[in-house]
């Protein structure tokens, strides 16, 4: 069994760019293979710590996939299992140096040797060989960060080692023009043109309305989207709905609070419901073939691909998924001037600094800064559906 290297916090800070070339004893050791039950029986205790603390059920389960590869990366690079006791942060250096990639002579280089690679994809615990993107080694460290805490632990990822290894990682990757993948915001334009292919049936009901509760209802999250029930509606009016929020990623106290829906939104929900009229059970179910309703509701996943298809339909260029409509429905506010605390309690974002990037974004698409030189001399105006048209494409905004 491989101790942990030892290293003073001085030393680690001193060299840590020179981690970066040295693997020194830390060698895989893969003698025998690593099982997918094995790992879950490794981590069920770490994501009982993040139930136990109220976390949001789809949170856990990525919580809990981050833990799996902890603890399988921890198998073979020290012959340890994630347990009851606290990773020292040099740990967490080796994880970041292991996974991201680097510049080096000839290209791009990552000190996770090949052999324990291929160890980590056959296991089916890594995706395929190579580095692994910024955001998931900076989602992992977080999760790291988050058990120890839970567990009254120190906090690996908070020496300065830790950070400054971090810092200059990045850096180096947006100098070499390696920049972080952000999703495309739908903005109203490509929003409309999605729900222009809202015509096939029931199908095109059911995608419509969801589509416009997730975006107009407040830039839902897809867990709370599927996590809505015929229960939680109550019509006030032709051109009005409430519906009822009950826990969500940010607020897991109990407490429900009711958040409009209004004009096309509103109709929508109310042609959905009847071609699927229901007095209890999931608002969005799926669909059978030939457009019956199910009685079981969509999942997550289900609504990311209903975003990704429409936008195939309509023919809008972009890296769409489900986010896409809760940062769309930011950006267009912004672009509209709409107050940013009326924004917030919309869709319930804590912290203004995660909100701001997108709510700047879609101010400064029709600010009177970004056209300053006017239109280009001797170019007529665009028709309003070229215009239209030509914002087609939504601009990539930081991921809250």
């Amino acid at each position: 069994m491989k101790d942990y290297p030892t290293l003073s916090n001085q030393n680690l800070i001193n060299n840590t760019l020179n981690v970066m070339n040295n693997t020194g004893a830390l060698q895989p050791s893969i003698d025998t293979p690593l099982l997918l039950h094995e790992l879950a029986d490794s981590t069920r205790a770490a994501a009982e710590s993040f139930i136990a603390a109220g976390t949001a059920a789809n949170t856990v389960r990525s919580y809990q996939s981050a833990l799996t590869y902890w603890s399988a990366w921890l198998r073979l690079r020290y012959q340890r299992t994630l347990g009851d006791n606290p990773l020292p942060p040099e740990v967490a250096v080796q994880f970041i140096v292991d996974h991201l990639a680097r510049p080096a002579t000839g290209g791009w280089s990552h000190l996770l040797p090949a052999d324990l690679d291929a160890a980590l994809v056959s296991a089916g615990v890594k995706g395929k060989l190579g580095p692994l993107a910024f955001s998931t080694v900076s989602h992992r460290l977080a999760v790291l960060a988050k058990w120890h805490r839970l567990k009254q632990w120190d906090n690996p990822t908070e020496t300065a080692a830790v950070k400054i290894l971090l810092r200059e990682a990045r850096k180096a990757q947006v100098r070499q023009g390696v920049a972080q993948r952000k999703k495309t915001a739908v903005v109203l334009e490509p929003l409309q043109a999605m729900l222009a292919t809202c015509t096939d049936g029931v199908r095109g009901v059911r995608d419509r309305a969801l589509l416009l509760l997730a975006w107009s209802g407040g830039g839902r999250r897809r867990s709370e989207v599927i996590g809505l029930q015929v229960e939680d509606l109550r019509r006030l009016d032709a051109e009005t709905w409430l519906y009822t929020l009950g826990a969500t990623k940010t607020d897991t106290g109990g407490v429900r609070r009711d958040k409009p829906l209004q004009g096309p939104a509103a109709q929508a929900l109310a042609d959905w419901l009847a071609v699927a009229p229901a007095s209890s059970g999931p608002l969005f179910r799926r669909l059978y073939r030939g457009g019956r309703v199910a009685p079981h509701g969509l999942s997550g996943d289900q609504v990311a691909r209903i975003v990704k298809r429409r936008a195939a339909k309509a023919g809008l260029d972009g890296d769409w998924a489900a986010h896409s409509l809760r940062s769309g429905f930011v950006t267009e506010a912004g672009r509209q001037g709409v107050p940013l605390g009326e924004v917030m309690a919309m869709t319930e974002h804590r912290s203004v600094s995660t909100v701001m990037g997108y709510f700047q974004a879609g101010a400064l698409l029709d600010s009177r800064a970004s056209k300053l030189l006017g239109p280009t001399p001797g170019a007529s105006e665009p028709a309003p559906e070229q215009a239209a048209g030509s914002r087609g494409r939504a601009p990539s905004a930081p991921q809250p």
